[in-house]
């Protein structure tokens, strides 16, 4: 299922025969001629996209952009395109974020290949967060005594220790804890700690 491309590029011909190409290959396609022009119309983050992005361009420059995005929580996937590679940019921009550096020319598979990627992995990105905001509803549904059951239901302690630390019958305990894995959908303790541990409530060492 294709998706909208953002073309940054100051070279006119080449957004034409890029665009052409894209096109082509089923994807909706944007151009624009500087970095400033895709921050006034970026708006909608909601269609899946990614944005293919000249290093060298006039005033804002790629990795200035990039940096720009970042900050502004932007999480669509950034391609470079460069006409001279150099490797600390490379390495800067990657570790930045992006998600491929293609050197131009380049051939049609090549940037095809790498804006399916991109896609991919920005579907994958959107899977996950909205898994996280659906754990978190979750445990936001959590009574206060329920959730520190839950807390010490990953951290290992058994039905008794919880008991006793919370001044409570095992019984009670029992009944708290069968709500917490009703309420987070979950029928194990494994299931239960790896959500902990995604949602940040665990240290590594700590189980």
């Amino acid at each position: 299922m294709p998706g909208l491309v953002h073309v940054v590029d100051d070279d006119e011909s080449f957004r034409t025969a890029i665009e052409r190409r894209l096109k082509l290959a089923g994807y909706e396609v944007a151009t624009y001629a500087s970095a400033l022009e895709l921050l006034d119309s970026l708006s909608d983050e909601e269609q899946v996209g990614c944005i293919l992005l000249d290093v060298r361009i006039p005033g804002l420059s790629g990795p200035d952009l990039q940096a720009r995005l970042v900050a502004s929580g932007s999480r669509l996937p950034i391609i470079f395109l460069t006409g001279h590679a150099d490797t600390p940019t490379t390495v800067r921009a990657i570790k930045a974020g992006a998600e491929d550096f293609l050197t131009k020319p380049v051939s049609s598979a090549q940037l095809l290949d790498a804006i399916e990627r991109a896609l991919a992995s920005q579907r994958t990105a959107r899977a996950q967060a909205s898994r996280l905001d659906l754990l978190r509803r979750h445990l936001a549904a959590l009574t206060q005594r329920e959730r520190q059951v839950f807390d010490l239901i990953v951290r290992g302690r058994i039905n008794k220790q919880i008991a006793h630390e919370l001044g409570t019958t095992e019984r009670t305990v029992k009944a708290h804890r069968h709500q917490v894995m009703e309420k987070m959908q979950v029928r194990s303790l494994a299931e239960l700690v790896s959500i902990a541990e995604r949602l940040g409530m665990l240290d590594p060492d700590e189980h």
